[in-house]
């Protein structure tokens, strides 16, 4: 697997088929025994947010002695294809990779089926228990019960996989076993946390529910993510990095300097340097606030800021480019071409069954266990390049403040209420007109500029800066190939194209193939929480979209057949 798929596909606690075996990443735990293959990483305001020391590229090493990811064996129960018993691969006398059955010299099957519940834990299938109709045994350990598996081989449906066992009870097959609450009354939550030991288990009140080992369903990341800005990203920051071993407590930074070799650098002064020391002392004495809102208002007044190439090794370049056109045709007031951008994408948990959100914190499944907290996370850094648009502020206030487009955006604030209620929790936010609108101009123009730029639409991503205080999204590629290199978006903006690029964009949404269906929707989407968007029209690959492809909504970019005047354009 790349190191980047150890953070969005294949991190902790998720299932990796290799060849006939299946695995499952263990726990940050084990990963320090790793030795010293992990590579650091540093993102000073996500390290502050998350509260750790620093951040860790996934290990990729080929040594016999330190090996790579640590893994076990996961789903235990295995079947052999030969006798067709059903049980944990140690009691078939398997030692070592590849499993084997010891009487049939055969390979073992792992279970296609697992159990998992929404507070992220994972068991094997209970056969047993679903073959007595929920009867508390030994199950398959006892000699009283040896269980079989069988698939007949008619289809490949779940009515033709038969369970029996040596107890004469009748033979069931899996049929509706993975139906919604087909588990009521035969198992609860077991608790097991496996990627955190044998023994890692938690009461657990939830219905658990069966699911193929190889559903998407069975491991969710949570990454979260952020934009390396001044004054972190630039090269005398990353110079105090390296050396904040030893600058960090120093009584006097002039004569540390000194034994450093540092008082003579080819590019920072010893007052630079200086500066640079206080204001990393400054950030961790906690004068600054680390929460989400704030770190997207730091990354906003950095974007809407020039920051202009300089001598030296630097994360952020970000420059104007000045556009009347687009400014007097489309209501954007700023482009900046952002020609050098780093992201920090850290994994600071997962969930099973749904995707994590806002509203369900508590159900983020934990990395490591609470006694063996590490001071780090696992993560990766991608370089790409981007173009950041405003819009106008004015503008933006008279029509978001308009009584039929309020009305318009009512029913999805609503469903988003409505969804954290389901959780007892308070909305983290409002869904606002100016929230819907700038992340739908977002979407139909990563899907015009994928035409024009060559990238492929998962290889853009946007970032939404949308607050009382804030008014612009960027659009940018940070991939860890070369598809993130190209320059082909700020090409967008320096070949003179970019109102033209803009206005195909908004003429394109003005339609959809499933129209008039999708204009006309009151709500679509996962748990309603769009309106006219599907994907015939504004969907993007979830990759590439903050919001899972929800709050979204073309009618308040270009009105509808009833509304003309409705949209903003």
């Amino acid at each position: 697997m790349r190191r980047a798929q150890l953070i969005t596909t294949y991190g902790v606690g998720s299932l990796i088929a290799v060849g006939s075996e299946s695995f499952m990443v263990a726990g940050l735990d084990r990963w320090s025994e790793l030795g010293p293959y992990d590579q650091t990483i540093h993102e000073r305001r996500l390290e502050k947010e998350l509260g750790v020391q620093c951040f860790r590229l996934p290990p990729a090493s080929d040594s016999d002695k330190y090996g790579d990811v640590p893994v076990i064996r996961f789903p235990e129960v295995q079947s052999c294809p030969g006798c067709n018993r059903l049980a944990k691969a140690r009691f078939f006398g398997a030692t070592r990779s590849p499993a084997k059955c010891k009487e049939c010299d055969r390979e073992l099957v792992p279970s296609r089926f697992v159990v998992c519940c929404a507070a992220g834990h994972i068991d094997d299938f209970p056969y047993f228990r679903w073959l007595h109709k929920g009867a508390n045994t030994a199950g398959g350990e006892s000699r009283n019960h040896d269980l079989k598996l069988k698939a007949t081989g008619r289809s490949a449906s779940l009515g033709d996989i038969e369970i029996s066992c040596s107890c004469g009870v009748r033979p069931v097959t899996m049929e509706g076993a993975l139906r919604k609450g087909a588990l009521k009354g035969i198992t609860s939550c077991t608790g097991r946390r496996p990627w955190l030991g044998d023994v890692s288990e938690e009461d657990c009140e939830e219905l658990p529910r069966a699911m193929q080992r190889g559903a998407s369903g069975v491991w969710f990341s949570d990454v979260r993510s952020a934009l390396s800005i001044p004054p972190w990203s630039e090269g005398v920051q990353k110079l105090v990095e390296r050396n904040w071993k030893s600058l960090r407590k120093a009584p006097d930074l002039r004569e540390r300097l000194e034994e450093l070799a540092l008082t003579n650098h080819r590019l920072y002064s010893v007052e630079e340097i200086i500066q640079a020391v206080e204001r990393r002392r400054q950030d961790e004495a906690g004068l600054s606030d680390g929460s989400e809102p704030a770190l997207k208002l730091e990354e906003y007044r950095a974007l809407t800021r020039t920051t202009e190439e300089k001598p030296g090794k630097q994360d952020f370049v970000c420059v104007p480019w000045p556009d009347d056109k687009v400014a007097a045709e489309h209501g954007i007031d700023q482009v900046m071409r952002i020609k050098r951008l780093r992201e920090v994408r850290v994994l600071q948990g997962f969930s099973r069954l749904a995707a994590p959100s806002a509203d369900s914190p508590s159900r983020r499944a934990a990395l490591y266990t609470a006694e063996n907290r590490p001071d780090w996370l696992p993560a990766i850094e991608v370089i790409g390049e981007g173009v950041f648009l405003r819009l106008d502020t004015t503008r933006l206030i008279a029509w978001e403040s308009r009584a039929e487009v309020q009305a318009r955006v009512a029913p999805i604030d609503a469903a988003y209420r409505e969804r954290f209620a389901r959780f007892g929790l308070t909305p983290d936010k409002e869904i606002t007109p100016r929230l819907v609108m700038i992340h739908t101009l977002a979407h139909s123009i990563i899907n015009e500029w994928s035409l024009d730029s060559g990238y492929p639409t998962a290889s853009l991503r946007e970032r939404l800066y949308v607050s009382n205080e804030m008014s612009g999204f960027l659009i940018y590629t940070a991939t860890s190939d070369s598809a993130g290199s190209l320059g082909g978006i700020v090409a967008q903006v320096e070949s003179g194209n970019l109102a033209t690029s803009i206005h195909t964009a908004i003429e394109q949404i003005s339609w959809c193939s499933a129209d008039p269906l999708c204009v006309e929707s009151d709500a679509s989407g996962t748990d309603n929480l769009n309106r006219a968007a599907c994907h015939s029209c504004v969907l993007l690959p979830e990759t590439s979209c903050e919001e899972f492809n929800t709050l979204l909504d073309r009618a308040l970019l270009t009105g509808t057949s009833d509304q003309p005047n409705l949209g903003f354009f």
